[in-house]
């Protein structure tokens, strides 16, 4: 019994806290509601203010025109009559001379400077030259022989006479070609000159620059004489 009545006490109590959360909750619309529907009326009576505009002012009327005023009348200044102008009947002649002015001279436009090229080295100096012309070998010998064979038709005609001769000599000394330059006037003589040179005569060969042997050319003069 006793059970029961405390399981009742406890559920009147649950009952009577619902009871007032309930009300309490109504209680706070209620408020919240009032407050919100205060506040909105402010707001409205706040921002609803008329504004009266005052009207504009009437326009002003222009002020009347100014009284025309009387304009004086002048009279025209005196006019002068114009100068006489002297035309003359023919102008003065002009003479013109046309003055030509002399040419400018030419412009003179320098080649560009190229690389200065270095002075070639000076050539070694060359060696003496060797060269030398032909010269006679023994000419006393060779000419007595040349004399020996004295032609024996001149011997018997007793012709004597100078042959001159004009003789080739080869690079071995000896006489490679003999001409008449100065003839005796015999045939006979002239003829045993170029002979006896051919046969009998020699010589020094010549020598070039550099000491070779060479040919060369030389003159002389055979004498044919008789004894008496």
């Amino acid at each position: 019994m006793a059970y029961a009545d405390q399981q009742m006490s406890g559920s009147r109590m649950v009952a009577i806290v619902i009871v007032v959360l309930i009300h309490l909750a109504i209680g706070y619309a209620l408020i919240t509601g009032l407050a919100y529907s205060a506040v909105k009326s402010v707001v409205e009576r706040v921002t609803t203010v008329d504004i009266e505009e005052p009207p504009p002012p009437p326009p002003e009327e222009p002020p009347p025109p100014p009284p025309d005023e009387p304009v004086p009348v002048t009279a025209p200044p005196p006019v002068a009559p114009a100068p006489p102008v002297n035309i003359a009947p023919t102008p003065p002649t002009i003479n013109t001379t046309t003055v030509i002015p002399p040419p400018s001279p030419p412009r003179v436009i320098a080649p560009p400077r190229g690389p200065v090229t270095p002075p070639a080295p000076p050539a070694p100096p060359a060696a003496p030259s060797r060269a030398r012309g032909a010269t006679p070998d023994g000419q006393g010998r060779w000419a007595a022989r040349i004399q020996e064979n004295y032609p024996s038709r001149a011997i018997r005609d007793e012709v004597e006479g100078r042959v001159g001769v004009r003789v080739q000599i080869g690079a071995n000394g000896r006489v490679t070609s003999c001409s008449v330059s100065n003839s005796s006037g015999s045939s006979v003589l002239d003829e045993a000159a170029c002979d006896g040179m051919t046969r009998y005569a020699r010589y020094n060969p010549a020598l070039d620059d550099a000491g070779n042997p060479t040919t060369d050319t030389t003159s002389t003069t055979i004498v044919y004489q008789l004894d008496r």
